[in-house]
């Protein structure tokens, strides 16, 4: 399958693994680029410099195609200077692709692009999305309400946001929110997009590093099982329904700060109930196509069979002009 993505990234099929804390680790993203995919590693999840490496390194004895790294510069993550170091790793790494989000990439896009590094800039919003471009970014993410993660302020869905990014920019643009299948890959195509963005779905896969209560709890979830929080920090963030959003909103409704808030949506709590299994505790980001997962499958099975499915009903919608 070609497409301007395919072509940007050097990857076989257009279909990218957002990157997930805790769980876009070496094994993940090996296992989707090693499918024909782009596999990314989220900095976030390590301490600093030294271990990003580290793992960027682990990634490369796994794979030998095309893979990125996550660097979200959202007020969660840590010290002002985490961005920083881990900007710096990817580049002396030559890492091929750097996706990034919250803040404008400005600061880096010379250091990267001397480099030779692909930049994709995660958005929310159009208006974020034409400043990636102006800037320099390479393409553009552009994730509507329905994701998982930071879906923004505003609660527009990826059915609207899609063909308005495809009108607004020159740049190739990759969809999320709401992708789990073929019909969803083919939609995305149809409105604009030249690929697409996958997290929930790989959370259930033999790979992902999620506790199996996760993956099985995800297969009976519903589209009404995620629940928007962080609304009152203008830090939205779609997650799972359980006790810990639960209590995060309860927080909110009564004023709490941002470091109030931290101490439940951030670190060793959200880490340690998505390994152990605990459903009640911590929050973990939460796609509403959850709705759409039934099976715990490899990554390479999900891969292959979107790429199946999605011929056939590029076939059949052929058929369709008789």
């Amino acid at each position: 399958m070609k497409t301007k993505i395919t072509e940007l990234l050097s990857i076989e099929y257009p279909i990218i693994q957002g990157g997930m804390q805790w769980l876009s680790r070496a094994e993940l993203a090996a296992a989707v680029s090693n499918a024909g995919g782009l596999g990314i590693i989220t900095a976030a999840t390590h301490p600093g410099k030294k271990e990003l490496i580290e793992e960027i390194r682990k990634t490369r004895t796994l794979t030998d195609k095309p893979f990125g790294v996550n660097i979200s510069m959202l007020p969660e993550v840590g010290p002002k200077d985490t961005s920083a170091q881990f900007f710096e790793a990817v580049i002396e790494e030559k890492v091929p692709v750097v996706e990034t989000s919250g803040r404008s990439p400005e600061t880096y896009v010379h250091d990267l692009k001397t480099a030779g590094i692909k930049i994709i800039h995660k958005v929310p919003a159009i208006r974020f999305a034409k400043k990636a471009e102006r800037v320099g970014a390479d393409a553009v993410i552009i994730v509507g309400f329905e994701c998982g993660g930071h879906p923004g302020m505003d609660d527009v869905t990826t059915l609207v946001l899609t063909p308005k990014a495809a009108d607004t920019l020159s740049i190739p643009l990759i969809a999320g929110g709401g992708f789990a299948d073929a019909r969803g890959l083919v939609a995305a195509l149809a409105l604009g997009a030249e690929g697409i963005v996958m997290g929930t779905r790989f959370v259930a896969t033999t790979e992902s590093l999620a506790h199996l209560n996760y993956k099985e709890w995800m297969l009976q979830a519903q589209e009404t099982d995620t629940v928007m929080i962080q609304r009152s920090i203008r830090n939205a963030a779609r997650v799972r329904k359980n006790y810990g959003s639960e209590k995060v909103l309860e927080m909110e409704a009564r004023g709490a700060t941002l470091e109030e808030l931290l101490a439940v949506v951030s670190g060793k709590v959200g880490r340690d109930s998505l390994f152990e299994g605990d459903l009640d505790n911590g929050t973990f980001s939460m796609g509403q196509c959850v709705g759409l997962i039934k099976e715990i499958k490899s990554v390479k099975e999900v891969i292959e069979e979107i790429i199946f499915e999605a011929d056939n009903i590029l076939n059949r919608l052929q058929s369709l002009r008789g």
